[in-house]
């Protein structure tokens, strides 16, 4: 993956994030926010768990365990200990997206809006 993250064991940028969608290597883009921020702006086609929810919904995921999973929140700090929930329950290829939907507005897709 490419550089620019603070950690290369846990996250992807951005880019790599789009890249991987384009490419269709990207099972589950999964966004963890909470509501009001998704009403605010969001990526098309992400699926919402909001991280407070995700303990008692994680078996939703499931059909994504084994495949490449890529989670995001506005900056970046929810999606990193979602990233590693996720693998302590198995999802071994998933990622957090560094900078959030946050670097996703600013370098992959200017119309989704900042706050």
């Amino acid at each position: 993956m490419s550089a620019g993250v603070s950690d290369p064991q846990l996250e992807v940028t951005a880019e790599d994030a789009a890249a991987l969608r384009e490419a269709g290597e990207l099972s589950l883009l999964l966004d963890v926010r909470t509501p009001m921020e998704v009403e605010t702006a969001s990526i098309d086609g992400a699926t919402v768990v909001p991280m407070s929810e995700l303990d008692g919904r994680v078996d939703e995921l499931a059909e994504h365990q084994d495949k490449k999973v890529v989670v995001f929140c506005h900056g970046g700090v929810r999606s990193l200990k979602v990233t590693q929930f996720l693998r302590d329950q198995g999802f071994d290829d998933s990622w957090s997206m560094a900078g959030g939907i946050d670097a996703w507005s600013q370098r992959v897709d200017p119309s989704v809006p900042r706050y």
